[in-house]
C-alpha cells in the first residue's frame, strides 16, 4: 500500500481495495496538493472536530458515500449532517473490512464551527492506530507530549508514525523528538506545520534529528510504500 502526505495533517492510504483519508483538510489548506472536488474516499478517519482536520469530510463523504470513523460525539454530529458514520472512543478498537482501527488519547481540544459560526462540542480528541495488511500506521492527531507515548510504542509495532511539530497548538519539534524516541516507530513523518505563519517549522531539520535516521519530511504529494 502507499501512504502519502498532503499538507497539514492530511494523510491518504491506498490499498488494493480501499482509499482511506485521515483528516482531509483540503479546501483552505495552502500546503495541500489536492483538489477536494476530485477526491474520492472509501473511508475517512478523523482525529478530532477542529475545522482544519474535519476539513472537506462532509462534501467528500456525501459524494463518495464514505464511511466516516470518528470519536463518538463527532461521529454523532456528522451523522446528523447525513453521513454514514461509525463512532468510537479512546482505548476502543474495531476490525473493519479495510483494517483495524484503535483510538488513543491525545491532549488537545475538539469543537467544530459550522456555517453559522456556531461552535459545536465534538468530544475528546484522539490519535489513530490503523493496522492494514499487518502494517501499523499511527497518526497522533493534534496533541502535546505525554508519557503514554512509551506505552503506545511498547504495545504496538509501529511501521509509520505521523507526529505534529507545529508548536503553539501542538507539540513543537523538541517534544515531538521525544515522542518519536518513545514510540520507536520504524519511520516518522512530521505533520501539522507550515500551514499558517503561527506553526512554521523546518520539517527537514526535525526529520534529520529523529534517531537513528528514521525521520522523513514528506513534501505534499509524496508518499511511502509499506
Amino acid at each position: 500500500m502507499k501512504v502519502s502526505f498532503h499538507g497539514q495533517s492530511v494523510v491518504q492510504i491506498k490499498t488494493e481495495e480501499h482509499t482511506i483519508f485521515i483528516d482531509p483538510f483540503i479546501t483552505g489548506n495552502g500546503t495541500c496538493d489536492l483538489d477536494a472536488s476530485e477526491v474520492e474516499a472509501d473511508v475517512i478517519l478523523l482525529t478530532h472536530g477542529h475545522n482544519d482536520h474535519v476539513g472537506d469530510t462532509i462534501d467528500i463523504a456525501k459524494r463518495s458515500n464514505s464511511l466516516v470513523v470518528a470519536p463518538n460525539e463527532l461521529a454523532n454530529y456528522l451523522e446528523s449532517r447525513g453521513l454514514n458514520t461509525h463512532p468510537m472512543h479512546i482505548g476502543g478498537a474495531h476490525q473493519f473490512d479495510f483494517g483495524r482501527v484503535k483510538l488513543t488519547q491525545a491532549f488537545h481540544g475538539s469543537a467544530f464551527v459550522d456555517e453559522d459560526g456556531q461552535s459545536i462540542y465534538t468530544g475528546m480528541p484522539a490519535g489513530i492506530l490503523l493496522t492494514v495488511n499487518n502494517k501499523t500506521i499511527y497518526h497522533a492527531g493534534d496533541t502535546g507530549l505525554f508519557s503514554d507515548f512509551k506505552l503506545i510504542g511498547g504495545m504496538n509495532d509501529i511501521d509509520l508514525a505521523f507526529l505534529p511539530i507545529g508548536d503553539n497548538f501542538t507539540m513543537g519539534p523538541e517534544d515531538a523528538l521525544i515522542a518519536a524516541e518513545w514510540l520507536e516507530a520504524k519511520q516518522v513523518v512530521p505533520v501539522h506545520y507550515n500551514t499558517f505563519p503561527l506553526i512554521e517549522q523546518d520539517g527537514d531539520a526535525f526529520a534529520s534529528k529523529v534517531k537513528p535516521g528514521k525521520g522523513i519530511a514528506l513534501k505534499p504529494g509524496e508518499g511511502i510504500e509499506l
